[in-house]
């Protein structure tokens, strides 16, 4: 399948929160500059596809068939719930990246023994593993009475509006982490995230993006506390971090959310293991918070244009 451009599904950080806290989407034809599609508008309501009426955190992927594509979303409407309390995932499932069927699940609802104290469940994920033959929904799991955040997964249903069962422990890092992102790469996966480092008495004194290696997606997972980020040692935060590659290259892209900076960076890799030192920016005409990347063809350039427009018009003309 020849990918020609890139698809950035991302939540706004420009406005409201009941605003920005809806799915949009951006199409590049270099991974660099970035045009928002339906003038960076929500491509579908989070009033219509959430428990909470907001969503945050859309990551989305393309299917093993090359044709489907599955979305995840944290439920999570802080502009009506603030920060407290969120129990829930958003799942949603297209054929063409217009028309998406939908569905959310409230843990603390649906598995009330192990999840009837659950504080905050974030910033969900899914990939494909090829030795269950199905796709896995992993995800930050916070309970109410334990500081730590750890990860927890499930395999989604045949319909994607669900889980199979009750998700379990997938990782539990030293410290505790969020957003964690997960790609293959030469028999090994590699298990991203926001991670912390800290003293003798529990209290944090450094945190950026990390990475556990895994043989299997159900682990053991081998955790390196080594920083990735530019920003780590210069205490700048980071989080929201990504990880594709680009369509035709060997290169490998990170990118993540300086959420208190307003700024989107990335750093490259050919391996996943050493960045480039020196962060770069994206060109864009929106503002994204934690959001994911995937590689597009020119006819689905086309089909997005079409429906909402804004896609550059060097994409549309590629050969």
């Amino acid at each position: 399948m020849p990918l020609q451009g890139y698809l950035f599904t991302y939540f706004e950080g420009s406005g409201p929160r009941d605003k920005d806290e809806q799915v949009r989407f951006g199409v590049s034809a270099d991974a660099v500059n970035w045009s928002a599609l339906n003038k960076n508008q929500p491509i579908i309501s989070s009033e219509l596809i959430s428990g909470t009426g907001g969503i945050r955190d859309p990551h989305i992927l393309r299917g093993e068939d090359e044709k489907s594509f599955y979305m995840v979303a944290t439920d999570m409407s802080t502009a009506k719930n603030g920060w407290g309390h969120n129990p829930g995932i958003v799942l949603l499932k297209s054929e063409n990246l217009i028309d998406w069927k939908h569905g959310f699940i409230d843990l603390e609802k649906v598995y009330p023994t192990k999840f009837k104290n659950v504080q905050w469940v974030w910033a969900p994920q899914t990939i494909y593993d090829p030795v269950a033959g199905k796709y896995l929904v992993y995800f930050t799991v916070k309970f109410k009475d334990d500081l730590k955040l750890d990860f927890y997964s499930a395999y989604a249903n045949a319909t994607f509006n669900g889980f199979e069962n009750e998700p379990q422990l997938m990782f539990n890092p030293k410290y505790g982490a969020i957003d964690g992102d997960i790609i293959y790469k030469d028999g090994l996966y590699h298990f991203f995230f926001k991670g912390n480092t800290k003293d003798e008495n529990g209290k944090e004194y450094k945190n950026g993006i990390r990475q556990a290696i895994g043989k299997t997606l159900q682990g053991p997972w081998v955790e390196d506390f080594n920083y990735l980020d530019a920003y780590s040692a210069k205490k700048i935060v980071v989080e929201g971090s990504s990880v594709f590659k680009l369509n035709n290259d060997d290169t490998y892209i990170l990118m993540y959310d300086l959420y208190t900076n307003h700024r989107y960076e990335f750093q490259r890799s050919k391996d996943l293991y050493g960045f480039t030192p020196t962060p770069e920016s994206f060109t864009k005409n929106f503002y994204p918070r934690h959001g994911s990347i995937i590689g597009i063809t020119k006819e689905e350039a086309k089909r997005l244009n079409e429906k909402w427009g804004g896609v550059p018009e060097i994409l549309l003309k590629a050969n």
